[in-house]
């Protein structure tokens, strides 16, 4: 028989039931950050007028919907 303390046998069941719940949140929030890359993905804003608008096409330089400029595909920063 092995002899434990009941305070380290708390622990170990503490840490016995916490540890799926943390992992099943780490996962739920992977998987949060993955849809919202791909949501952004295809947003762009105008460097013009600041209008953000989603563009799918594969075009290099898309045009604005609102005021016909030309932009480049970068990235948005993220908040």
């Amino acid at each position: 028989m092995i002899r434990v303390s009941l305070g380290y046998l708390t622990c170990i069941c503490l840490g016995l039931m916490l540890a799926p719940i943390c992992g099943a949140w780490l996962l739920g929030e992977w998987r949060r950050l993955r849809r919202e890359r791909g949501a952004f993905r295809h947003v762009l804003r105008c460097k013009l007028c600041t209008y953000e608008y989603a563009d799918a096409t594969s075009a290099i330089l898309p045009r604005c919907p609102h005021c016909g400029a030309l932009n480049e595909r970068t990235q948005l920063p993220r908040f």
